[in-house]
């Protein structure tokens, strides 16, 4: 995975490969699904990715769905928040 260009170099036209808004979407979807649905089932969360990234437009990879899905159904759940 290519390192996330700085600001100065997006303004100025820096050398981007290509597919980099499809990577900055898929990356924005996983810490997204990450935090709402770690420790469920790797069925929930392969549907979750794969909805949430068709919202961007972005067509998902079944084979790299299913390794971010293994990753985040093996996270703990967070613990309940108490209403304060």
């Amino acid at each position: 995975m290519q390192p996330l260009a700085s600001i100065s170099s997006l303004a100025s036209g820096g050398q981007r490969s290509a597919g980099w808004q499809a990577q900055l979407r898929v990356d924005f979807v996983v810490n997204k699904v990450t935090q709402t649905h770690r420790g469920q089932t790797e069925e929930q969360i392969k549907q979750a990715l794969t909805d949430q990234l068709r919202v961007f437009g972005v067509v998902p990879n079944q084979k790299q769905m299913a390794i971010y899905a293994q990753a985040i159904s093996a996270l703990p759940q967070f613990p309940p928040t108490t209403g304060r």
